[in-house]
């Protein structure tokens, strides 16, 4: 199973690593608000640049309650609740992205380290 990313697509993966990781940052770092936020734009700036404008409006259309749950959270992180606001987003991602989850484990289970932790599970029984 090989996928071919173009290097507009790299970029994107990039600025969603980064993404994460500031947000990981703000996270430890007992809830920085600026690292946050820049987590944020660098997240969603990732995502509009791999998938493109037009589906990211697509994928974020089709969930109102996920969509809604991610600005609502955006709000209070940027009116100083900042754990609120992170609760909020990370429960709106999980909503929104619910429909990639079967493609994400098919790839999790293609990486051998990470796919026999993932697969370990099912192996028991």
């Amino acid at each position: 199973m090989v996928y071919e990313i173009t290097e507009q697509q790299k970029v994107g993966l990039g600025l969603i690593g980064f993404g994460i990781s500031f947000a990981f940052l703000g996270v430890s770092l007992f809830f920085d608000r600026g690292l946050l936020a820049l987590g944020n734009i660098l997240w969603l700036a990732g995502v509009v640049i791999l998938i493109g404008w037009y589906s990211t409006l697509q994928l974020f259309r089709k969930n109102y309650k996920g969509t809604a749950c991610f600005i609502l959270g955006l709000f209070f992180l940027f009116v100083r609740w900042p754990i609120v606001g992170i609760i909020l987003e990370i429960y709106g991602c999980f909503v929104v992205f619910s429909g990639f989850w079967p493609s994400v484990s098919g790839f999790l289970c293609h990486i051998p380290v990470v796919g026999w932790v993932i697969q370990y599970p099912v192996m028991v029984r």
